[in-house]
């Protein structure tokens, strides 16, 4: 297996510590969720879907992700997901992406904010996750996204808002 490239994506995965004991160690954490994101980005929706489109590619993408036999099963992307600690896959993404969209010096960049109700997130007492996003309109990408409170929102509690996730 080849030693990915300073400053790469995979390079970065590997900086992750893997939280995993020794008995679930059968694939690296880098791979797994290389495997998870390039899912994501070619529209698979949940573990089943990134499980089957990775297990559809060719042996030689899986050794260069750095998979070292046939990938896992669903199950084990969910167990990924499940025990990785809050925002450690967003963070990794979010610094691979700044250092190569960094912006020039003086230089502004238009963003966007939306606002989102997660789906499937009812909580006891009626209430959804809100979701509040910063959107690079240049890339389309998301900067930073922050959990809303379910009250209704005015502009002086979303400039705070933005001042807290960027």
């Amino acid at each position: 297996m080849k030693v990915p490239a300073a400053g790469s994506l995979l390079a970065i995965l590997a900086a992750i510590p893997d939280y995993r004991g020794r008995k679930g160690r059968r694939h690296s954490l880098a791979a797994m969720l290389a495997a998870i994101i390039c899912g994501l980005l070619t529209g698979a929706k949940g573990c089943t879907a990134i499980a089957q489109w990775l297990h559809d590619q060719e042996p030689e993408f899986w050794h260069s992700i750095g998979f070292a036999r046939k990938p896992p099963t669903s199950n084990c992307f969910r167990d990924v997901l499940l025990g990785l600690p809050p925002g450690t896959l967003e963070n990794a993404v979010r610094a691979w992406v700044t250092e190569y969209l960094a912006a020039v010096p003086g230089e502004l960049r238009p963003v966007a904010l939306d606002g989102k109700t997660l789906c499937g997130t009812l909580q006891p007492h009626g209430q959804s996750i809100h979701l509040l996003a910063m959107f690079d309109t240049a890339t389309g990408g998301v900067i930073a996204q922050a959990r809303m409170p379910a009250t209704p929102m005015n502009i002086r509690w979303r400039c705070g808002c933005c001042e807290a996730i960027s």
